[in-house]
């Protein structure tokens, strides 16, 4: 489990922090949606098989990059498209259009999304400082519906500025669960199609809309029971992670090795279901060293 010890007189301000996540997150949207009636005009790089970048993507980062930079100096930043390192007290983890390949094709599901971890030692709000890095600020701002996911540590989650919740679903059988499939790592398809299998035949439906950040704030919202996935990345499902556990529920490394699922292995969902999926899935898992 990787976490960066610093004093513990290190502190973070979570009202200035959600106030320049959100402002970040609308500024890297209105790139988006300004490339959105364009998308036959933009210059696509391929990073890899299925892993698609376009200059929406690079605007986007760096007009959120700023925005966090002006309003919130001396903190880390990790981003899809630039990199980065965790440092600091907290680290910015961005990713800057989430669902990329339904933004090129058209389809109008994506997102921006911003998270804040704490690490180790740093104190948040008022309390003792966490033990092991923490995602302590949430925002996934979808702007093709306007919608605007909140959440901040200790305090709650919402949607435009209404609280949420995450459902009380009480069983698989009675669950609507989203996943993702293998689209750019195929190394672990072996070990997902029979969870995917499973699934199929012990709940009441499986979606994949192609938006992880999205997966993990419709779980918090009661939209979904639960969701799982595979081979992501960290800034896949920083920012959902604080959303879900704020809103009740439980977002976990499907491996139980770190504090937040920072290795891409997600299991997540209000905590009856989280603990069914997490069944359902474990005796088809390879081990993995921490």
């Amino acid at each position: 489990m990787q976490n960066i010890s610093h004093p513990k007189h290190s502190s973070l301000d979570l009202r200035a922090a959600i106030d320049a996540a959100v402002t970040a997150a609308h500024t890297g949207a209105a790139v988006l949606q300004s490339y959105a009636h364009h998308r036959a005009d933009l210059v696509i790089d391929h990073k890899a098989r299925n892993d698609l970048v376009s200059q929406a993507d690079r605007e986007a980062e760096a007009a959120v990059i700023d925005a966090l930079q002006a309003r919130m100096p001396g903190l880390g930043i990790v981003a899809e498209e630039t990199g980065g390192v965790p440092q600091g007290p907290a680290t910015w983890y961005i990713d800057p259009l989430d669902g990329t390949t339904n933004y090129l094709s058209g389809i109008p599901h994506y997102a921006v999304s911003i998270a804040l971890i704490a690490h180790a030692g740093t104190a948040v709000a008022i309390g003792e400082p966490v033990a092991v890095d923490t995602p302590v600020i949430g925002v996934v701002y979808d702007p093709c519906r306007e919608e605007l996911f909140t959440g901040v540590y200790g305090i709650g989650s919402w949607l435009n500025g209404r609280r949420i919740a995450c459902s009380r679903t009480p069983s698989l059988a009675e669950s609507v669960v989203a996943t993702g499939f293998p689209f750019r790592d195929f190394s672990f398809a072996e070990e997902y199609m029979p969870m995917l299998h499973d699934a199929i035949h012990t709940t009441r439906g499986v979606r994949r809309q192609g938006a992880a950040a999205l997966d993990l704030a419709w779980t918090a919202c009661g939209r979904y029971d639960g969701y799982w996935e595979m081979g992501l990345a960290p800034w896949d499902v920083a920012a959902g992670t604080l959303i879900l556990r704020e809103a009740g529920g439980v977002c976990t490394d499907m491996y139980n090795i770190d504090s937040w699922p920072r290795g891409g292995y997600v299991v997540a969902g209000n905590p009856q279901v989280h603990k069914a999926l997490q069944a359902m899935i474990a005796p088809h898992l390879k081990p993995r060293q921490a």
